[in-house]
């Protein structure tokens, strides 16, 4: 594939991946009133591992189950669902939606700094001014004020803070250890090890029952679509862009959500957009393109020691 093909998709893939995930708080406040956190984050599993078994069978993707490197999958599972979900589940029944998607977007900071910190890649000066422009943009576009974190719950803060750190750090190790498996293998794996983990937790300390999927259909369609597009569908394209792209720039995506959220609110409900939204989009797209383009000294470095590995 040409790289001008290949940048297309990559960026095609992360506005796609954004308007799947810009609907999830809003289903996980519709969740609260009938599950606790950890059941929630069971259950979207569930519905994601259905979901991506499925897939696999019908398009005849092999799973090659012994192939899976278990300890950085088990992980890579803990810390991008039933983790991050559980806290992110928790959080939301102390801090309003609008204020956990601005933390939510702490995850672009959270993944470059790690990288850096632990995985020792190099961050270029185009990617600070990037995440800048980001969260900028973030602030601008939900006319969000710094005055509002001091009513806030701190303790739903620094839970949407540990979700993203979770994210963060699950996303680099994606990137330098699974890289190997197919994307199906690693969504599989993926859901396989949080429907287990999140499951044992559901069961064994939260008062858990059946019945609202049972007798609820908004509690159906609302995990149908946590699970099964935001959590199967949303990590095959997630997965696809840390493989054919980086961990920074995957969560990146983190910045447009709540821009598309406000989009879905527009068009569902009717809820008017401010010129705030375009203004904060065009910082936030200005961002993640500047994050992703190295400074010229970066690119001559880099052809130098492509030469000399000739």
């Amino acid at each position: 594939m040409k790289v001008g093909k290949k940048v297309q998709r990559l960026y095609g893939v992360f506005i796609l991946l954004s308007l799947i995930w810009g609907s999830s708080f809003f289903f996980i406040k519709i969740l609260l009133a009938h599950y606790a956190p950890a059941s929630i984050a069971f259950l979207r599993c569930f519905f994601g591992l259905v979901t991506i078994t499925i897939i696999m069978l019908v398009l005849r993707k092999p799973f090659h189950l012994r192939q899976i490197p278990w300890k950085p999958m088990v992980m890579v599972g803990l810390l991008q669902t039933a983790v991050p979900w559980y806290l992110l589940g928790y959080s939301e029944t102390r801090i309003t939606s609008s204020m956990a998607s601005v933390l939510n977007a702490t995850t672009p900071f959270w993944t470059t700094m790690i990288g850096f910190w632990w995985f020792h890649k190099q961050i270029h000066r185009n990617q600070w001014i990037g995440l800048f422009l980001g969260v900028c943009g973030i602030f601008i576009l939900l006319d969000f004020h710094p005055k509002q974190f001091i009513t806030v719950d701190f303790i739903g803060v620094l839970l949407m803070l540990a979700t993203t750190f979770c994210y963060g750090y699950s996303s680099q190790v994606s990137k330098r250890d699974l890289g190997e498996l197919s994307i199906y293998q690693t969504v599989w794996g993926t859901m396989f090890v949080g429907c287990l983990s999140s499951g044992i937790i559901a069961l064994c300390f939260e008062p858990f029952t059946f019945a609202p999927l049972l007798k609820q259909p908004n509690v159906i369609f609302s995990f149908v679509m946590l699970g099964s597009m935001g959590s199967a569908v949303g990590f095959l394209l997630f997965f696809y862009m840390v493989q054919k792209g980086s961990a920074e720039f995957s969560t990146m995506v983190t910045y447009l959500v709540p821009a598309t959220a406000i989009l879905w609110g527009f068009l569902l409900l009717d809820e008017p957009i401010r010129w705030t939204l375009l203004a904060g989009l065009c910082l936030i797209l200005i961002g993640v393109f500047l994050s992703e383009r190295k400074p010229k000294e970066a690119n001559e470095m880099v052809e130098l020691e492509e030469k000399s590995n000739v």
